[in-house]
């Protein structure tokens, strides 16, 4: 396994020496892609998580109990991720699991079902909403994670491109492809979205497949082209996105992109120029520039890592914080009903008040309601649209989606 500089107190000591040395502190898993495919979203999204947990500990840690972690990259290989994850339960078993990618995430369901590791998941697959299995192959009772999952995410951009549709006069049906690499995380809201893209009335053309890592993809978008496609659906990260849209730009396709949550940022958005005017996205907490309560502690968890204050962090790192402080307001539930073990904070994140939001960070997560028969933390889809011509790079939100909580969309 690779290591990174992303380390509390170090963890490699904890694992060798056994189990003596939980009594110490808490022992949270790390597992990021900070080299990988997905990497360009990775290492913010990695850092954010670090930070926060650093901050933790310098400010009281957790019920009296510091966080020991180190950030293991398995850079997007989900064999890595398993070895990573056999050590993390070895000897010295991780209270919790702070992980990335859907490939990795839904190959682990079982085993931290088994192991009771409550595992908070940067993939917001669906797949890992339905915690009893009531209509999916499998349950997944310690799966949790931050933010719509990617098939509501999904829905609510269909909801806008519906609106937007009738906005513009549009006569017909129009037409919606997906496209994104042939892997778990792009493929996580294939099905899902396009039952309800068709639900609205959406003809469903012939999904696109192009790869994660960045290239030239011309030939992708002359079949965009071909297909008369009015809206698309970009499952790739932000990378593959920048990639994408400028080949598209390159052959004069007008299709309006709809991008996932990790699909484009506020960098990513620079560096694609005018290409990416008009593209549409997922934003699933506030943004930098957002004036909001919890904004001034995500800024003090940010000078963990830059002490400066200047860096200005994209929503990806914003979310991670989100992600770390459900876990910590949790730990610290399971610490008053017994000991932070997996089944206390499990049942911490099932039963706490509705319309949850961590202390300090009003405004800036979404508030998120878990229970035991229903991981959808929570369905309200953020959607943000870029412009960039002429050299200035603006996001303005366009639209907010309520996505029902049916129960036949439980686990899709």
């Amino acid at each position: 396994m690779k290591h990174t500089l992303f380390a509390g107190t170090a963890v490699a000591a904890l694992l060798s020496a056994g189990a003596a040395m939980a009594a110490d502190g808490i022992l949270v898993g790390h597992i990021a892609d900070i080299t990988g495919a997905t990497s360009a979203v990775g290492k913010p999204y990695g850092q954010g998580i670090a930070d926060a947990m650093n901050y933790i500990n310098a400010n009281g840690g957790v019920a009296g109990q510091k966080i020991i972690f180190e950030t293991v990259d398995y850079a997007y290989e989900v064999p890595r991720a398993m070895a990573a994850y056999k050590k993390l339960t070895g000897s010295t078993k991780a209270t919790a699991i702070q992980g990335w990618g859907t490939g990795d995430t839904e190959a682990l369901v079982s085993s931290v079902a088994k192991d009771e590791i409550p595992y908070f998941s940067a993939s917001y697959s669906g797949h890992l909403t339905d915690p009893k299995g009531a209509t999916s192959v499998k349950g997944a009772p310690y799966n949790f994670f931050y933010g719509p999952s990617y098939s509501d995410a999904c829905r609510g951009l269909v909801q806008w491109a519906h609106e937007d549709w009738k906005k513009k006069g549009g006569s017909g049906k129009p037409k919606f492809v997906h496209m994104g690499d042939n892997h778990p995380y792009p493929n996580a809201p294939k099905m899902a979205c396009g039952a309800y893209a068709k639900e609205l009335g959406f003809d469903i053309g012939n999904e696109i497949q192009y790869s994660l890592k960045p290239g030239d993809f011309k030939a992708q978008c002359l079949s965009l082209k071909e297909s008369g496609a009015h809206y698309a659906y970009l499952g790739n990260t932000s990378g593959s996105t920048i990639s994408l849209l400028k080949s598209c730009e390159t052959v004069g396709v007008t299709t309006q992109f709809l991008a996932n949550i990790w699909g484009t940022d506020e960098s990513s958005l620079k560096a694609t120029g005018e290409a990416a005017d008009k593209l549409v996205w997922v934003v699933g907490a506030a943004t930098w520039n957002d004036d909001t309560p919890g904004m001034k502690l995500v800024k003090e968890i940010s000078k963990i890592s830059d002490p400066t204050g200047a860096e200005a962090r994209p929503v990806h790192y914003i979310r991670a914080i989100c992600s770390v402080y459900y876990m910590k307001e949790a730990m610290e539930a399971a610490a008053k009903a017994g000991g932070i073990n997996g089944p206390n904070i499990k049942k911490a994140m099932e039963t706490h008040a509705k319309d949850w939001v961590p202390a300090g960070l009003e405004g800036v997560c979404l508030p998120s309601t878990w229970t035991g028969d229903d991981h959808r933390g929570t369905t309200t889809v953020k959607v943000y649209q870029a412009s960039t011509k002429g050299g200035t790079i603006g996001m303005k939100q366009v639209y907010t989606a309520d996505i029902p909580r049916r129960k036949e969309w439980l686990g899709w």
